[in-house]
């Protein structure tokens, strides 16, 4: 039962089309949030509001491309004609890519940048300004790639870390603002990417690569969005008031448990 934690708070979600983005916008608008979903997949987007609104929540989507700094600010302005300037930014926004640094190519390390480390300085730049003065809370998406290695993950790594300390220097450069900028590092999550990777590269074994990915978390599973979502609410809301500056691992154990 939504308890209106975020009643009436302007709150804006990129990638809030699929995975982890949607679970977060249907979880703020249950509880009460005017969210706006950002994300370069109309379709998606869409059927998040719809979703949204035949649940009794409010929503509305903004098709933007993160990367491009002039279309994000023109978004976040629609944003604020539509539902007053933003009290909630969730910088969610974000793609993949698997390599080592010999087969990463140039190409693949400017789009890794692009959107997943360019993309939320456009919207923390955008964001904040609406924030001065009134106060609010940014969560930023990394990864347990911010803190720990794994294997052919050089350019995600690189760009998740970028997030980490973006992070931390919001949260310090802010907080006389009242403003609130936190991240959370999920583990493997299971999202309809994880469904795509699988298909693409382990085709009739799907089953197995899953099961097999799902053990590298030491509590025996993958995360799902919603339990992602459940700490973005938290970290959001005024029962985290006191929270600023702080990286999350929601991971199954992966960073600190070794079983």
């Amino acid at each position: 039962m939504a308890e209106d934690r975020l009643k009436d708070r302007v709150a804006v979600v990129t990638g809030g089309g699929s995975g982890i983005g949607r679970a977060i916008a249907l979880r703020f608008a249950g509880e009460g949030a005017l969210v706006a979903v950002l994300d370069v997949q109309a379709e998606n987007g869409e059927a998040v509001v719809r979703e949204v609104e035949e649940s009794g929540g409010t929503a509305a989507f903004f098709r933007c491309d993160v990367s491009r700094q002039a279309e994000v600010f023109q978004v976040f302005d629609a944003v604020r004609e539509r539902f007053g300037p933003v009290d909630v930014l969730v910088n969610n926004a974000g793609v993949a890519h698997i390599g080592t640094v010999e087969t990463t190519s140039e190409d693949d390390m400017d789009r890794l940048y692009a959107i997943n480390v360019k993309g939320v300085y456009n919207c923390l730049k955008a964001g904040v300004p609406m924030m001065k003065g009134r106060g609010g809370a940014i969560l930023n998406l990394a990864s347990i790639l911010s803190s720990v290695g794994v294997p052919d993950r050089f350019a995600y790594s690189m760009s998740k870390g970028a997030v980490l300390t973006m992070t931390y220097s919001v949260a310090c450069d802010y907080v006389h603002e009242k403003i609130r900028c936190n991240c959370i590092a999920p583990g493997r999550v299971h999202t309809p990417f994880v469904d795509g990777f699988l298909a693409r590269s382990y085709p009739g074994r799907e089953a197995e690569m899953f099961e097999k990915l799902a053990k590298t978390q030491p509590i025996g599973r993958m995360g799902t969005p919603e339990e992602m979502a459940s700490l973005a609410l938290f970290l959001c809301s005024d029962e985290a008031a006191f929270i600023t500056g702080s990286n999350f691992p929601i991971d199954g154990g992966f960073v600190t448990l070794k079983v």
